[in-house]
């Protein structure tokens, strides 16, 4: 038997939250150092993984399969596409810095402190996050995949709720009303979805068979498999639903700010980089494959909502006095950008679409943890609490810039080529929406630009005076992230030739092709 890469690469984030978590409380830092070790070690399982990886291979590869709940057709089954691989690589890849970033997040406040749960609690729940997002990402069962999509929201509402930003103004009673709030929130929101998304599951069993989404597809390929249009329109409705609150997509979305919010800035990295992508990935793993003739019938619905999402967030954004609900909302309008190039249906959008959701997680990690730095400096979420601070900490100011660059998809950083190629693959059949979306992108310039100018620029304000710049932990954390926005922003070519060949088979899936451009004849 071959070594099981894939469950290996899912497993060792999750024996090592159990090993994390057994540490003595008075073993804070050997805690800290296992779980960091335990993430180098995944992210070195997920380059094996992204180098084994056959882009002109078959559609799914490193490929388990063993028999789970045989009486229900379950089994546990394994396997990764281009595009699969691409988020595990940036999974694992994201989680070390989370760790790096969030060092010293739950330690408590003071010397025999209750207010804080144990230190070892916060990174054994960060990696048992990673191991379901990595499940998620290789689960080719869809039961198994809806086990590890809802069994997240655990470790998740417990991050939110037990581990809030300490930077509050108005107490820890107060805050701790506004972290309980924020975490049943996001939990109510997800659960429902996921309710839904099971209905959806239970029918999808009776209409198959059996849950392997590999026979599924070929089923319906071949012709063996049939259903109604109406039955297809409602799978696939109950699976949309689950993945749209995930994602977050207008106008389910409205637990992100709050939960975000309320987060430590690693964890609302872990949010909205890592754990939303499972909802974008599964609408091109799932929504595509099994339904296609919905998704093609949904399609139109989908892109008027996904450009809403582009221009309510950004446009909320920008009136934001809260720095963290301020990235909240650009979020909102870029996975508004990732979902549109999903259903927009081209080969350009799609790849661009997947191209975003890994450079967005790399530029929000970078905006993110380094204005959770600033945050935790001062102490205080609000806008206007700065001025000045590029006066005393230089470095900070820079990195934060570079981030903010990043998010408005300067040319030469990455989530430029992603988002272009979005905008190309949507204008090619929905131009309206295209240009429409564009918007987003001018908006996006205003916020970025005018919480730097709020923040970093202007006279110094005096209580900010003796505020260091970044420290050597923190330049690890934000220096490695920014060569890498640098490097995909000019050369995106690595991972386009891994994701392309995924792209072009979903675009078999749903037997769409390009349009051909329209070429006036030569008179």
């Amino acid at each position: 038997m071959s070594f099981p890469l894939l469950t290996a690469t899912a497993a060792l984030p999750a024996v090592g939250a159990i090993a994390t978590a057994a540490v003595p409380a008075a073993k804070r830092t050997v805690a800290k150092w296992l779980a960091l070790l335990v993430s180098i070690a995944t992210l070195a399982l997920a380059i094996v993984v992204l180098v084994r990886f056959d882009p002109g291979g078959d559609r799914y590869q490193l490929t388990e399969s063993h028999a789970w709940i045989a009486d229900f057709g379950v089994r546990y089954e394994l396997g990764v596409d281009g595009i699969g691989v691409a988020l595990i690589a940036l999974t694992a890849l994201l989680i070390p810095f989370i760790i790096l970033a969030g060092w010293h997040d739950a330690d408590p406040l003071e010397t025999g402190s209750k207010r804080w749960r144990p230190t070892q609690g916060f990174f054994a729940l960060i990696l048992a996050v990673e191991a379901m997002v990595i499940l998620s990402f290789e689960a080719t069962d869809v039961f198994l995949f809806y086990i590890f999509f809802e069994a997240m929201l655990i470790p998740l509402y417990f991050l939110i709720g037990g581990f809030g930003d300490r930077a509050h103004q108005h107490g820890e009673q107060a805050a701790t009303t506004q972290r309980s709030y924020a975490a049943v929130k996001f939990l109510l929101y997800n659960l429902a979805g996921g309710l839904v998304m099971l209905a959806a599951v239970i029918g999808l069993y009776v209409v198959a068979g059996n849950f392997s989404l590999t026979e599924i597809a070929e089923a319906r390929a071949g012709g063996s498999l049939e259903m109604s249009a109406s039955t297809e329109r409602w799978l696939f409705l109950g699976f949309f639903f689950a993945f749209a609150v995930k994602a977050p997509m207008w106008p389910l979305h409205t637990w992100l700010p709050n939960a975000m919010q309320e987060s430590t800035a690693p964890v609302a990295v872990l949010i909205t980089a890592v754990v939303d992508k499972v909802g974008t990935f599964a609408m091109l793993r799932f929504c595509l494959q099994l339904f296609p003739e919905a998704s093609k019938w949904a399609t139109p619905v989908i892109m008027v909502l996904a450009v809403i999402s582009i221009i309510y967030g950004a446009l909320l954004a920008v009136g934001q006095r809260d720095i963290k609900r301020l990235i909240a909302y650009a979020s909102i309008s870029h996975f508004g950008f990732i979902i549109m190039g999903i259903f927009a249906m081209t080969s350009q959008g799609q790849s661009g679409a997947t191209l975003y959701m890994v450079n967005h997680g790399i530029s929000t990690a970078v905006l993110l943890l380094v204005a959770g730095f600033l945050i935790s400096r001062r102490g205080s979420r609000l806008i206007a609490d700065y001025g000045g601070v590029q006066k005393v900490a230089p470095v900070l100011a820079g990195t934060f810039l570079i981030g903010g660059l990043a998010t408005l998809s300067l040319p030469g950083l990455a989530p430029f080529v992603s988002e272009f190629l979005v905008l190309v693959g949507t204008f090619t059949r929905y131009p309206v929406i295209g240009v429409v979306a564009t918007f987003g992108i001018v908006l996006a310039a205003l916020y970025v630009l005018v919480l730097y100018q709020r923040t970093m620029t202007g006279p110094l304000k005096p209580e900010l005076a003796k505020m260091p710049d970044l420290r050597v932990r923190e330049i690890a954390v934000a220096a490695p992230l920014i060569v890498l926005l640098v490097f995909l922003g000019v050369y995106p070519k690595p991972v386009t030739d891994i994701v392309n060949p995924a792209v072009k088979q979903t675009m078999s899936d749903v037997q769409k092709k390009d349009p051909q451009p329209e070429v006036e004849a030569a008179k």
